[in-house]
């Protein structure tokens, strides 16, 4: 059993950064790839960044390439979501989430974080 816990959300003006973190525990994270997910109101959940515990095959919805950058620190137990550049259009919920597979897409979680609010307002 996987245990999600995440941080860093708060308020931000459009065009500031903001960084997440996800604090995993519970098991070895080793066979597990990260992500994050959101969730904007009236919208349904949607995948935002991945990344192989080891480090490899960071990959991103194209909403936010070239925008966020997912990385995790083994060291830590902790995956980070730094989000530069931000529109009010990426206001949501975010969700860590941790799969359990060897592709890295498509994405599909096992376990589930509850979530933390970004508001970016205009």
């Amino acid at each position: 059993q996987v245990q999600l816990v995440e941080s860093g959300g708060g308020l931000v003006q459009a065009g500031g950064s903001l960084r997440l973190s996800c604090a995993a525990s519970g098991r070895t994270l080793s066979s597990y790839i990260i992500g994050w997910f959101r969730q904007a109101p009236g919208k349904e959940r949607e995948f935002v960044a991945g990344i192989r515990w080891s480090g490899r095959n960071p990959y991103y919805a194209d909403s936010v390439k070239g925008r966020f950058i997912i990385s995790r620190d083994a060291a830590k137990n902790t995956v980070y979501l730094q989000m530069n550049s931000l529109k009010p259009e990426d206001t949501a919920v975010y969700y860590c989430a941790a799969d359990y597979g060897g592709f890295i897409a498509p994405m599909t979680p096992d376990y589930w974080g509850q979530g933390t609010q970004v508001t970016v307002s205009s």
